[in-house]
């Protein structure tokens, strides 16, 4: 996950009450600020990164594989395993071509 980062303006269509409610309603805060660099890092890992090679339909944050977690309980990291899931890629992909032409 990219993270928070400041100075950039990728939040900048972001409603400061919407972002507020979301984060009443939900019980998640934002993550971790990061400098522009480090909001880059995991990207540039897995474009460039010999390390990574052959690894597929997995999900990273932080320049490393994001654990796989089943309760949020408030927790802004991991992934759910119904992401990783190949039948739930495949209908996502699906669907999506069917939206785009």
């Amino acid at each position: 996950m990219p993270g928070n980062i400041a100075g950039t303006s990728l939040a900048r269509h972001v409603d400061l009450e919407q972002l507020t409610g979301f984060i009443d309603t939900t019980g998640l805060a934002l993550p971790p600020g990061k400098t522009v660099e480090q909001g880059a890092a995991t990207s540039v890992l897995l474009a460039a990164s010999p390390t990574v090679e052959g690894i597929t339909g997995r999900y990273f944050e932080d320049c490393a594989q994001a654990r796989t977690v089943t309760e949020r309980a408030g927790a802004i990291a991991g992934v759910a395993p119904y992401a990783l899931d190949r039948e739930n890629v495949g209908r996502l992909w699906a669907v999506s071509e069917s939206l785009v032409g």
